[in-house]
Formats: structure tokens, sequence, C-alpha cells
């Protein structure tokens, strides 16, 4: 682990230099434990691909007593693992008007898009961290069959819920945002919403699980979050 000042009220905690579902569960169970210690003066906790970034009050703790209470926490790590697994199910209608870019992703990977489709929902995607918008998930576990380059000219707006592929990665665009991705399909759900008292829907560290949903589906789905009466279905399991 290195330890680096961030400006004059932060502190990063380097975990290695790649990006691993190992290193990532280092650093989520290292912030949990140093959320239960409740050191006076962090103010929040940042989880990242492979740091946790660390905002403090410098009128309440100093850099150098900080840093040493984190060392002393760090000892306790290599004895501390995640006992549980929390799996969010997102449905998702695939193609048309709903994922533009199915066809294209298809082409690309020399398979149906019948064949994309089930790939893309057969994995549970690990959520590395949380980022670029209010809860956008870098998800990790794509299948490599599914890896497909990014448009050359990003759009300049695709809308909420939109689920797409970029590079080696797949995500969902919880606001309306200029994007270039490959867009596959739509989620009705809500990712992020101001209003919610949980506004994120998930947290680094849960997995995604992509759904098929048909069209009808889709709307009856949207009807439902828009009155608040629909909840995703979560799976709690042992590691």
């Amino acid at each position: 682990m290195k330890y680096l000042i961030a400006g004059d009220s932060a502190l990063i905690i380097e975990f290695g230099n790649d990006i691993s579902t190992e290193t990532n569960n280092k650093i989520r169970v290292f912030n949990d434990l140093i959320k239960s210690a409740k050191i006076q003066g962090i103010t929040e906790t940042v989880p990242t691909f492979r740091s946790l970034l660390i905002y403090y009050d410098p009128s309440k703790i100093y850099f150098d007593e900080l840093k040493s209470k984190i060392e002393k926490l760090s000892k306790n790590l290599d004895s501390k693992s995640e006992t549980k697994k929390r799996i969010i199910e997102i449905p998702v209608c695939y193609g048309g008007s709903f994922g533009e870019d199915l066809e294209f992703v298809a082409e690309h990977a020399k398979l149906t898009t019948r064949e994309v489709i089930q790939i893309h929902t057969s994995r549970e995607y690990l959520i590395y961290m949380l980022g670029f918008l209010p809860g956008f998930a870098y998800l990790g576990g794509l299948d490599s069959r599914l890896f497909t380059p990014r448009l050359k000219n990003p759009r300049t707006r695709i809308d909420a819920g939109s689920v797409g592929i970029g590079g080696e990665q797949t995500g969902i665009y919880p606001l309306a945002s200029p994007g270039g991705w490959r867009l596959i399909g739509t989620t009705p759900v809500k990712p992020y919403d101001a209003n919610r008292e949980e506004p994120i829907l998930y947290k680094a560290g849960d997995y995604i699980k992509f759904v098929e949903i048909s069209q009808s589906d889709f709307y009856e789905i949207k009807n439902l979050v828009d009155k608040n009466l629909y909840h995703c279905n979560v799976i709690e399991r042992g590691v």
C-alpha cells in the first residue's frame, strides 16, 4: 500500500497498479474498516479501481496522524474478506429503438443479435467504482466476445437508461449526456434519482445482472417507476 498526499485535505491509498477483482476487494474491505473505525476528521471515502481516496478536515486531524491511524487499521486487512455478494437485477429491452447499435455489435463480434443478448445477460458484473456521472457504474466482467470499439464521433446526447458497450466495458447511462458507447438496449429503471431516499441504486462492490424484457414489459415497468412503485430484484448470497 502506498500513501500519497492529495491537496491539503485528502489522502490517497494505492493498492497496486493492476485492475483486478482481488485488488478491488481489498479496497472495499478496507473502506468498510475505515468507516467502522469512525476516525474523527474523515469526511468522505471514495473507492476506485485500484485506490482509496480519503477526504478529511485538517482542522480536526493532521495528515500524519490520519496516516498513522490508517496504517494501524491496515494490519487487520488480511484477516478480513467479503462474505456476501449483492446482485441487483436490471431489466433491459434490447435492440430496435431501444438499442440502435445492437446489430453493429453483433456484426463486429460475428454473432447474431440473439447471441449478443444471451451473452450480455449471462454475466454478473462487478461494480468497481462509481464516477463520470452520478450513478454511472464502472463494470467488470464483460465477455471478451462483446468487446466493441467506441463511436469515432460521440453522440451529443444519449438518453438516461441507455445500456451500452464501450471497448471492454458495459454500463448504463444514469442521466442524459453525450457519449461514445455503442447502445444495445434501454432500462426503464433509474440508476440515479435525486428525489429517492437513496439516490443511487447501487454501490461499489455490488453486482449488476441484466435481465431481458419485452417492449410491453418495458412500458409496464416504466409506468411503475414513474409512480415510485417499482423495485429491482436484489439477490444476496455468500461469496
